[in-house]
């Protein structure tokens, strides 16, 4: 469900403040008759002009005086408001002679159709938002890129939630969707095919099946100059898709970074088979005037739609591409097989969202971390790390908010400024309940086992009631886990990580700390400065040991990173290249430090600031030890 998104942010956060034919049956909601005769859809590819493609839209006779036609406010993962409809133009609705019948708009999403015993179809033109982003979706008025669409000549990012609608009395219908596109186009997408036909115009329509509109809204497409790989994780095919404008990065690369981690993470899940087929579709952001700005990535059950900066090197696009789709891949587990009902029957104008996403997607993330020191892919250190960062980053956040209650109000003031800590706190949420059920289960339950139990209960076919989940874990668990959730995640109280690290022979002590070049220890040490529409660094940075060596000073504007401009529209691409910098690497940095051009010229080396690190405490029992082996290897 985004969103996911992932860590939806994952670059934004690195710089957080800087920024058909008509149908002549009778269709009614809920009956048979839907089965056999679906919504027929239609996106014509070939006929796009200014940037919008065609829609057709037929849902087959009304017998009623009026219908209602949407487009999604909101979408699942994403836990903002998106407005699709804005992206809509020429809406009309045409009777069986081709006449138009007279059409409201109720809202910026909403048409009401009269007389609609006589609609035959409905027509419209679909802007993108890719090339009308003003921040990327971070606090903008434009979706978050990884679920939003593009329309271009050589690539079209098809989230079908942007271009298709749904009737409110046929929201369990079937659809068959028709894309025409030109036969040189490459497309992937997991929604189902049924044919694939030339036209006489020598372009190429293809037919695909949804059994209800979540399929719909659930599987993304990609069409046009694409470069496309696929490996298989055990009985999963992987479909790997990759749009490269300047063909800078080759999805033959990237599948080799992809293939072994996913292989880790299948190893770590084991036998979680949810899916027969998963998709990862990457859009590689050139960085120009009209290119997306929000990097990161939004999950589907079945897929993950990424979008990242084409400049990034291969080791930074890798290690990135590692973060963000492990994350995605695991929501296989949840909200897949595991999801309440405010999941399983989303509500596009209104919905109401789950009190659970320390589950869906602080679990989800904790999972994303602790694999790849289960697997070997990264040390005890490098783990250790990412912990502390999240308990850094947490901790500017509301430490005493409810968790639940966030999350069932994330829309809404103050809960939706806090809805980034679900990828902190939710996170290490998930860490406290992982060694309490190793300590109650000596050594051998984990929260990956309570979610294999939940999914065995539930699967992706059954939701659960919200208000009785945390009842229902307590009883398939432990009073200590059912205590936890109460106090830490229903409850106010800010939960004392020592507490738990002790039981793992393991403390948080103070010293020095290594960090990047545009944080210390999580926290930013640049920001935007709204008088001056420029990127400046923070009293923070005299606690960075790389720029305080090459003297910059709090207030110092950056001008240039190695040639480069950063105002606000670049600063995505600019300072993302920054916060992969490693050690070695010769950079130059323009200043504007009171009017004055200071030059920094120099050779980047490891920075460190001061802060605490998760160390192993001093005279660990062998019962520490064990615990702690069982948390991070079983």
């Amino acid at each position: 469900m985004k969103t996911s998104i992932m860590n939806k942010n994952i670059l934004a956060t690195a710089v957080a403040g800087m920024l058909l034919v008509g149908c002549s049956a009778t269709k009614t909601s809920g009956n048979d008759l839907a089965i056999s005769n679906p919504i027929e859809t239609e996106l014509d590819l070939t006929k796009t002009t200014n940037d919008k493609v065609p829609v057709t839209i037929n849902p087959g006779r009304f017998t009623t005086e009026k219908v209602t036609y949407r487009l999604p406010r909101v979408v699942q993962g994403t836990y903002s408001v998106s407005d699709f409809g804005k992206y809509v133009d020429d809406f009309k609705a045409l009777d069986y002679k081709g006449n138009e019948i007279a059409v409201t708009k109720v809202d910026t999403n909403t048409w009401e159709i009269s007389n609609a015993i006589s609609l035959d179809k409905i027509t419209y033109l679909v802007n993108d938002t890719f090339d009308i982003e003003t921040s990327g979706g971070i606090g903008g008025d434009t979706p978050f890129s990884p679920s939003g669409t593009n329309i271009e000549d050589t690539n079209y990012v098809l989230n079908l939630h942007g271009f298709i609608g749904y009737f409110d009395s046929l929201k369990n219908s079937q659809y068959k969707l028709e894309v025409v596109s030109p036969a040189n186009f490459v497309k992937t997408s997991a929604l189902q095919e049924v044919a694939s036909m030339k036209t006489p115009e020598g372009n190429v329509t293809t037919s695909y099946f949804a059994p209800r509109y979540f399929d719909i809204t659930d599987n993304p497409m990609f069409y046009g100059q694409l470069d496309v790989e696929e490996f298989k994780v055990g009985d999963i095919k992987i479909v790997l898709s990759v749009f490269s404008p300047n063909k800078v990065h080759t999805a033959a690369k990237i599948k080799a970074v992809m293939e072994k981690m996913m292989q880790a993470q299948k190893a770590y899940l084991g036998d979680v088979n949810s899916t027969a087929r998963y998709d990862i579709y990457l859009y590689l952001s050139e960085g120009k005037e009209t290119s997306p700005k929000g990097f990161g990535a939004l999950e589907h059950h079945t897929s993950t739609v990424v979008v990242l900066g084409e400049s990034m090197s291969d080791e930074a696009l890798a290690e990135t591409m590692i973060d963000v789709v492990s994350h995605e891949f695991f929501h296989i587990v949840t909200p897949l097989s595991v999801h309440s009902e405010d999941v399983h029957y989303f509500d596009y104008n209104q919905p109401t969202f789950s009190k659970h996403l320390w589950m869906y997607e602080g679990i989800t993330e904790y999972f994303a971390s602790v694999f790849q020191i289960n697997q070997d892919l990264v040390s005890e250190k490098e783990f250790y790390e990412k912990v502390m960062s999240k308990i850094q980053r947490a901790s500017k956040m509301d430490d005493t908010m409810s968790f639940t209650k966030m999350s069932k109000n994330v829309l809404e003031k103050p809960y939706a400024p806090q809805y980034y800590n679900v990828y902190q706190k939710g996170a290490l949420i998930g860490m406290c309940i992982d060694i309490l059920m190793r300590e109650e289960s000596n050594g051998n339950r984990s929260v990956l086992s309570l979610m294999k139990e939940l999914s065995a209960k539930y699967g992706k076919n059954k939701p659960f009631e919200d208000d009785k989940l945390i009842e229902e874990i307590t009883a398939m668990t432990y009073p200590s886990i059912g205590t936890f959730l109460n106090t830490h995640v229903v409850g106010t109280t800010p939960i004392d990580y020592n507490v738990f690290f002790k039981k793992v022979g393991l403390h948080i002590g103070e010293g020095k700390v290594k960090t990047n070049y545009l944080q210390n220890a999580g926290a930013n040490i640049v920001t935007g400065d709204p008088a001056t529409m420029s990127i400046v660094f923070t009293d923070a940075v005299k606690d960075n040991s790389f720029w305080n060596e090459n003297g910059v000073k709090p207030g110092d504007a950056i001008k240039k990173v190695d040639g480069e401009e950063v105002t606000m529209a670049t600063v995505n691409q600019v300072l993302g290249k920054v916060f992969y910098w490693k050690p070695g690497k010769e950079v130059e940095v323009v200043l504007n430090r009171a009017g004055k051009e200071v030059i920094i010229k120099t050779t980047t080396t490891q920075s460190y600031t001061k802060g605490k690190s998760l160390v192993e405490k001093p005279g660990a029992s062998a019962k520490q030890k064990e615990l702690k082996k069982a948390w991070l290897k079983s």
